[in-house]
């Protein structure tokens, strides 16, 4: 039986925050979200989001994971190819539902940056780095924060997925 976009969407929010608590590694775990709900799969997309956890590197310094990896998604499945990199206006759909996902999240969260998010959630940061405040932030329940974000942003990516005319082909 065929899934509607709103269960693929609800498939892809339950997945992120499952792998996130799991895994952890919120661009990875948006990245899997988003592509099991839609029933693909790239492992080079999968493994260059390796990196990008924690605001890039576990640095809390840079964009959210989350927001960084489902943007991965968007553009493997709307960007420019190779061929056409030279012609500037190829990657422009994938831009505009970029930007989509970036005005969406900016107004759920406040900022991309995680360490914003992550003091606008939980009243404080954590350097993943120091060993202490490593396992402070799994015992404040961190994971359980992130979770919840990598669920939001593996659901709304999907959603703009498909309603920018992307067609799973498991369904």
């Amino acid at each position: 039986m065929k899934e509607t976009k709103e269960e693929i969407q609800n498939k892809a929010f339950k997945l992120g925050k499952k792998y996130e608590c799991e895994c952890t590694g919120c661009a990875q775990s948006a990245v899997a979200a988003i592509f099991e709900s839609l029933g693909i799969w790239s492992e080079d997309v999968f493994k260059a989001a390796s990196g990008l956890a924690d605001g890039l590197g576990l640095t809390g310094d840079g964009s959210c994971g989350a927001l960084v990896g489902a943007s991965m998604v968007i553009g493997y499945l709307f960007g420019r190819t190779h061929e056409d990199f030279k012609d500037m206006y190829k990657p422009m759909k994938s831009y505009s539902l970029v930007k989509k996902l970036h005005d969406e999240y900016l107004e759920k969260y406040g900022s991309c940056r995680c360490y914003d998010v992550q003091q606008n959630l939980m009243g404080r940061t954590f350097n993943l780095w120091n060993e202490d405040e490593f396992k402070e932030a799994f015992k404040f329940g961190m994971v359980r924060y992130s979770s919840d974000v990598v669920g939001n942003v593996a659901k709304l990516a999907t959603k703009i997925i498909l309603n920018s005319g992307y067609k799973p082909e498991s369904n």
